[in-house]
């Protein structure tokens, strides 16, 4: 399951929005990837998340696989758009 969004935080995901996604993904045992410019990063890892560099207007996918892949993602799209760090696309 994935869902696209694009970032419209002035700070695209920096520091404390990335730390609410990671936290948010850790909590589930599906495999959750962030995608962005052609490349994968594991959604659990801060490192991984904030090496990407997203900036804002970027378009991002988050994708899960696992038996919890669906409440990963609507939780995800929650976080996403409660906090105003995106819009789905």
């Amino acid at each position: 399951m994935e869902k696209t969004f694009k970032i419209t935080t002035p700070e695209g995901l920096h520091a404390r929005p990335s730390t609410l996604l990671v936290s948010a993904a850790t909590a589930f045992t599906s495999n959750v990837l962030l995608s962005y410019n052609d490349k994968s990063v594991n959604l659990k890892s801060i490192m991984g998340v904030m090496a990407q560099g997203i900036a804002p207007g970027s378009v991002v996918t988050i994708s899960a696989e696992g038996m919890d892949a669906e409440e990963t993602i609507l939780k995800l799209t929650e976080i996403i758009i409660s906090n105003g760090l995106g819009v789905e696309f």
